[in-house]
């Protein structure tokens, strides 16, 4: 069984991950490039952590029966998987801890002002000239755009802080609990004093959160982005915290990763930025939870069975 992961490790990840496979498999780890491509022709399984998986890649692939992503899968194209014959999945629900717990970090920080007083400290500045703003997150509106693993979570956390919960899915069979009320995407919008992203990017929310969408949010409130940066317009979300069309942003993803240096959100001082590390609880580049997913998918397909939180039907 040879499993090919690509994506850009360290040597020290690049160990730790191959001991957790079982030693009788072949794990192969390399950076995008002319080394994946000749790997890509006798693999079983590709774990594509840096590059798109298209229609030329898999042509290439005369012997793969997977590919494992982890809960984002936007970099793979479904239907050609699904035309050569390949089973396509999913790890959904295995970073909903550690991206919930980030998500509340980020309300939390920027709500309490953490980024402004650690650097007021840690400048030795006068106590007596500190002007602080700060609020409770009791009584406070989220609104939770996408009801899955993750938003769900999500809305457990604010519950334990007192806050009201809106959430927006845009497939009829999610459900809340009574607690969480179910609402039309503008009335979330419009209505919360927190808007946070929990969807994944495809054709139907590729920007869908954008100029108009801003001007419908109240002058007060704080979007949080822990999905993909690709569901929102960054220059329009540039412009309405410019503009204060919004008060602020805390953002762990980007349209271009790694962000620009040259990015205006790096100079913004209503905006909090993580560099995508909201699923990582268990350091950069190795998720324990996530590779004992993939471990037991790719027995399954191994087994002739259908891979868990499969993205296709053959």
């Amino acid at each position: 069984m040879k499993i090919l992961i690509v994506g850009d490790f360290a040597e020290a990840s690049k160990s730790t991950i191959a001991r957790h496979f079982p030693k009788d498999w072949d794990i192969v780890i390399v950076p995008p490039g002319k080394e994946m491509l000749h790997h890509i022709e006798d693999c079983q399984v590709i774990i594509p952590e840096h590059i798109k998986v298209d229609h030329a890649l898999l042509s290439r692939a005369k012997k793969l029966k997977l590919v494992q992503t982890g809960a984002g899968f936007d970099n793979v194209d479904i239907d050609a998987c699904t035309q050569f014959g390949i089973w396509a999945a999913n790890a959904a629900g295995v970073n909903a801890q550690a991206v919930a717990e980030h998500v509340m970090a980020l309300i939390l920080s920027y709500y309490k002002n953490i980024p402004f007083l650690d650097a007021f400290m840690k400048n030795r500045m006068d106590e007596h000239q500190l002007d602080y703003t700060g609020s409770e997150l009791k009584g406070k509106t989220i609104g939770i755009i996408g009801f899955g693993a993750v938003g769900k979570k999500v809305a457990e956390f604010c519950r334990v802080f007192d806050m009201n919960v809106l959430a927006y899915a845009r497939h009829a069979a999610a459900h809340s609990d009574g607690f969480v009320k179910m609402t039309d995407f503008d009335h979330l919008v419009s209505a919360s004093d927190i808007v946070s992203v929990h969807m994944p990017l495809n054709q139907q929310t590729k920007q869908l959160i954008n100029k108009a969408v801003f001007k419908k949010m109240k002058n007060t409130a704080l979007f949080i982005n822990t999905a993909r940066g690709g569901i929102v317009n960054e220059r329009d979300l540039t412009d309405a915290l410019k503009n204060r069309d919004i008060s602020g942003a805390c953002l762990d993803v980007f349209e271009s990763e790694p962000l620009p240096m040259d990015s205006e959100l790096r100079n913004l001082s209503n905006v909090i930025l993580t560099p995508h590390t909201a699923g990582m609880p268990d350091g950069l580049k190795f998720h324990k939870k996530r590779y004992d997913f993939f471990v037991n998918n790719i027995q399954r397909v191994a087994n002739g069975e259908e891979p868990v939180s499969k993205l296709n039907q053959l």
